[in-house]
């Protein structure tokens, strides 16, 4: 039962899924059939080569309330009758090809997945990945990119708080595009994604559907580029203005008892929502294509299906309210057409007026192969980690200046104020730490409380250890949390792989959740929503192995949250955690890429130490010692010291400063668990005592004042010098 190659390459099936779905189904399969199974068992919908992997990833704790799989995103109950629903998701593909509409529509597609539950969208970050600025085709694609974000977000009204952007050649012709909302409901308001009770009613509202994104999830986000292929027709054109008129009319929806489930259109378009929230309902769904309204002619049903044009919502409308429920969205001034019903056979039927061109057991389409692969480590990820990078020559004291400002230059390093001043982040009046600082952070109105949120991931510690980099991912993720005053709560992740039937990239893939399940294990912070991005390749060639931590923290009063920059002259500096100079620290550090052109040498994390800095840091805080509180991550000590100086143009003078090792690892080492304070004077005996109970090294530094960061016998720099190196430092490249 051979099919053309090219059918199957359409729908990104092989022949031997091919073979199964001819053997479960007992014939072969219609042309809309093999559509409808094609989207399904994509990677994209289907997790078929990550789902037996992310079981071993913990998601339950007292304040999770849905877990991952179980909706459209995970929901933490924050208190106060109030949850928090959050999810991040890729739009990598699109954007490699247009990058405007490819990350507009990243964010309108993980937005609907936050207000078809019924909460309020609060808050956007993303997470981005280019190659270097010094090429042509990488700054085009990162001024779409950015431009893409704020042009969508800033019409909807929400506020982006955050984020992070990372540069390595890998990612060239190969972007990645992350998107993390989160939303605030009442519990009592959720709404679940499912098509239940025989005889409701599928409505579907908003825009009408062309032929943009056909094959979206299929085709473009289940396998690597084709360099002869023009995938341009699978990326989806956005509408904000139409998609803000539907966040309000769904929120209003949600608060009546007209409606048995709602969904958004995203990937796979009416295919997935419909199927999936039948799957989720334990029923059935029949719709008529025909009633389907269109916005391009002779559309035949197989179009209409996969099409993934955007601002499209289903609503499962409980019989009878079905008037009700129309003249919401009249008012509204969205279309609504009623397209099909629920029923009571567990079959997805799928109609041309009277002919049926689809039918198949609901359980099927959404029960895809899984694939397990037993993997070795590669041998040249041994000899990465094997590498001594002690034998590379130490940094000599007079070069110590100029390093650190090619450093605070360096673009992963450097301001981002360029792409975050396109975007609107005080929209909503409820931010209280804008981006720039280790994590945002916005009041809850209403209450005393603050959310603190952070996306995080060095793919170079996972390119070179995928077990630890999945590890510090999450702790780096937590302490940036801690360093805001929250309590970290839960965890939403993107995973940006390269293709996964190669032996290589399902190792990384399989070890970095490891590292990340072992993390939050010990940390105790459930992972409640993610995707999986995999075939992020170009002509072979796989993007770095990329974990991106998308997390949500607690704050129970507003007035206790904390910022990175030093306050007041005067304060004592100390180093929290972490104290001892270990040469190692230099490997695949961002110093070690800049100065000596290699990516080598082990990341190392104490998970034990991690538990303990954050439970002290967060007393301190809540004692009210700590006036500033940063993360040593990215260029170590060195840049840690000068972020902190240049957050309010305060400087810094070291007491004695002497290390027995080498001075590129004390001054640049990226040891984990360590955080930068300042505390008043007058509090730096109850610092002490802090530290003490919880077993912590609280190294006294230094003092707050002047205009120049000193570390004697090293670093003299003023602060107008390293705050043109910063700023200036991305800027520049473009």
């Amino acid at each position: 039962m051979p099919v053309a190659k090219e059918i199957l390459d359409e729908v990104a099936l092989s022949q031997q899924e091919y073979e199964l779905i001819v053997e479960k189904l007992g014939r072969e399969p219609s042309q809309v059939e093999l559509g409808l199974f094609g989207a399904l068992w994509s990677e994209h919908c289907g997790y078929k080569h990550s789902k037996a992997l992310l079981k071993h990833l913990p998601s339950g704790s007292q304040r999770v309330l849905v877990k991952p799989g179980e909706e459209n995103a995970g929901v933490v109950d924050i208190g106060d009758g109030l949850v928090v629903v959050m999810k991040i998701e890729s739009h990598n593909h699109p954007s490699a090809i247009e990058p405007y509409q490819g990350a507009a529509t990243g964010v309108g597609g993980i937005v609907r997945d936050i207000f078809t539950m019924g909460a309020r969208p609060i808050a956007l970050l993303n997470s981005l990945r280019f190659g270097p600025l010094s090429d042509s085709r990488n700054r085009y694609l990162f001024a779409g990119v950015v431009g893409g974000i704020a042009g969508y977000g800033n019409c909807l009204g929400i506020p982006d708080i955050g984020g992070e952007i990372f540069f390595a050649d890998c990612y060239s012709t190969n972007p990645l595009v992350n998107t993390l909302c989160l939303g605030i409901a009442e519990a009592k308001n959720l709404v679940r994604a499912r098509a239940h009770g025989e005889g409701n009613l599928l409505m579907l509202v908003g825009a009408d559907t062309g032929r943009d994104g056909l094959h979206g999830a299929s085709g473009l986000a289940s396998r690597t580029f084709e360099e002869e292929r023009e995938l341009r027709s699978t990326v989806q054109v956005g509408n904000p203005f139409l998609e803000k008129l539907l966040i309000e009319a769904c929120l209003e929806l949600a608060e009546t008892d007209w409606i048995a489930g709602m969904q958004d259109l995203g990937a796979a378009g009416l295919t997935s929502s419909a199927i999936e929230s039948a799957a989720r309902g334990g029923g059935g769904i029949e719709i008529d294509v025909l009633k389907v309204p269109r916005r391009e002619k002779d559309m035949t049903p197989y179009e209409v299906m996969l099409s993934e044009s955007q601002e499209r919502m289903l609503v499962v409308v409980k019989k009878g309210c079905e008037d009700k429920v129309k003249a919401l969205f009249d008012r509204w001034e969205l279309r609504s057409d009623i397209i099909g019903q629920v029923t009571g056979d567990s079959l997805a039927r799928i109609k041309e007026g009277e002919k049926v061109v689809a039918e198949v057991p609901v359980n099927l389409l959404t029960s895809p192969p899984v694939y397990r692969q037993r993997v070795k480590k590669p041998h040249w990820l041994e000899q990465l980690q094997a590498f001594d990078v002690t034998s590379v020559p130490d940094l000599p004291p007079k070069k110590a200046n100029s390093t650190l400002l090619r450093l605070l230059a360096s673009p992963n390093i450097a301001s981002k104020h360029c792409v975050y001043r396109q975007y609107d982040h005080q929209v909503g009046n409820n931010t209280i730490v804008l981006p720039g600082s280790d994590a945002g952070v916005l009041r809850i109105k209403g209450t005393k409380k603050a959310i603190s949120l952070t996306v995080d991931g060095n793919a170079r510690y996972c390119y070179v250890n995928p077990y630890l980099g999945g590890v510090i991912a999450v702790a780096e993720a937590a302490r940036n949390l801690v360093c805001s005053g929250a309590q970290p709560l839960a965890i939403t992740n993107c995973l940006n792989f390269g293709n996964p039937e190669k032996a290589d990239v399902y190792y990384q893939l399989k070890e970095c959740i490891a590292g990340m399940g072992r993390a939050c294990r010990e940390l105790r912070i459930p992972v409640i929503s993610g995707n999986v991005s995999l075939y992020n390749e170009t002509k072979g060639e796989a993007i770095y192995p990329t974990p991106v931590v998308g997390m949500v923290g607690l704050i129970e009063d507003v007035t206790r949250h904390c910022t990175s920059g030093f306050k007041n002259e005067g304060d004592l500096v100390f180093l929290l955690g972490d104290s001892k100079v270990v040469d190692s620290s230099i490997g695949s550090s961002e110093y070690l890429e800049l100065v000596h052109g290699m990516i080598k040498g082990n990341p190392y994390v104490d998970l034990e130490l991690e538990k303990r800095l954050h439970r002290c840091c967060l007393e301190a805080m809540r004692r009210r010692i700590i006036n500033s509180a940063h993360d040593c991550s990215e260029g170590g000590l060195g840049v840690a010291l000068a972020e902190s100086c240049l957050a309010n143009g305060l400087g810094f003078v070291s007491h004695d400063w002497s290390t027995e090792g080498r001075l590129d690892s004390a001054l640049f080492g990226e040891a984990q668990s360590r955080i930068i304070l300042s505390v008043a004077p007058k509090s730096a005996w109850k610092m002490d005592r802090l530290a003490v109970r919880w077993q912590i090294a609280a190294t006294r530094l230094g003092t707050v004042g002047g205009k120049r960061l000193v570390l004697k016998g090293c670093i003299d720099l003023s602060i107008d010098k390293m705050q043109e190196a910063w700023w200036d430092g991305l800027e520049r490249l473009l």
